[in-house]
């Protein structure tokens, strides 16, 4: 591809934005689809893992992010580590007041200790807390976004129905679901609008129903957001430093990173899909951004389209 402005290192381009990705619209709100997955603003990997980061530093990548077109905002009340909360980082950095266009998307269902501890799914009847935790550490009045993280239940309605409940209530504006099957997006769809759908996706997803979940929605004008899209099986750990050789091809001949290609051919497998890559770091958010502006040949999609399914390589 040919960059639009002057080169960096990586083939990046420091007057990218955002908006080279295109957009899209989650109900009545519209996003950039290279938004922001705060969940690495607590630590050097994915929630209590790692070193803390520091804190200036973190809202600095925040402020810039946005500075740069990013206004959808991934995060939680359960991001956080021994020293730092990804929703305090946010609220410090962008709150006071939030944006008119910035859409923060949070989640819930998940419960864990302030110990850093993982407990059981969260009943239905304890949504409502963690909407209201998510409010308090936002400093917010309602949230954007709600998704409902599924804790391997079988059926969903019962927690989705409770958050349905809490839109109507006003507190949500929107709703989503992650870590879905097709038919639980159906069960959810019955009960209220679903505006997304955030799953584990990637070239190297080990989730055998995304690739349906992510036909479902396009179909249906859903988005879909996948997340570990750069970290590949290595997931919380970090970015993925397993490279097939067609990826590195691909990179070559971009003059871009590996962690870019994967960014761009997420991008490529729909107008529907957005991409929430998470990072610390403000040379990486530079490089997230600039995988936006990431054009793939038809061919190199189907390369890294027979990656994902693991079929030998064609070079």
């Amino acid at each position: 591809m040919t960059w639009d402005t002057s080169r960096t290192s990586h083939g990046l381009r420091q007057k990218i934005t955002a908006t080279a990705a295109g957009t899209w619209t989650l109900g009545d709100l519209p996003v950039s689809r290279i938004g922001f997955g705060a969940m690495r603003l607590t630590g050097t990997a994915a929630f209590h893992l790692g070193a803390p980061r520091e804190r200036e530093r973190s809202i600095g990548v925040l402020r810039r992010a946005f500075e740069m077109g990013v206004n959808h905002i991934d995060t939680a009340a359960f991001y956080f580590s021994s020293l730092r909360s990804a929703n305090e980082l946010i609220n410090s950095a962008l709150g006071g007041p939030y944006p008119d266009d910035l859409v923060v998307v949070t989640k819930v269902g998940p419960h864990r200790a302030y110990s850093g501890e993982w407990g059981t799914a969260a009943r239905p009847d304890q949504l409502r807390g963690q909407v209201e935790e998510n409010l308090r550490q936002l400093g917010r009045d309602h949230l954007d976004v709600v998704n409902l993280r599924r804790m391997r239940q079988d059926s969903i309605a019962e927690h989705f129905g409770a958050l349905a409940e809490l839109r109507d209530a006003g507190l949500v504006r929107h709703l989503g679901v992650s870590g879905v099957e097709a038919r639980h997006l159906a069960e959810a769809r019955a009960i209220a609008p679903v505006v997304c759908v955030q799953n584990q996706y990637g070239l190297h997803s080990p989730d055998p129903d995304a690739d349906e979940v992510l036909r479902v929605c396009g179909e249906q004008g859903i988005a879909f957001v996948p997340f570990y899209a750069i970290a590949g099986d290595a997931g919380p750990g970090g970015a993925s430093t397993a490279h097939d050789d067609e990826l590195l091809a691909v990179a070559r001949v971009h003059d871009a990173t590996p962690a870019q290609v994967r960014l761009a051919w997420t991008l490529h497998q729909g107008p529907h899909v957005l991409a929430v890559p998470g990072t610390g770091n403000p040379d990486h958010l530079v490089e997230n951004i600039a995988a936006g502006a990431l054009r793939l040949t038809a061919d190199e999609v189907a390369r890294l389209d027979a990656v994902r399914r693991g079929e030998p390589a064609t070079l």
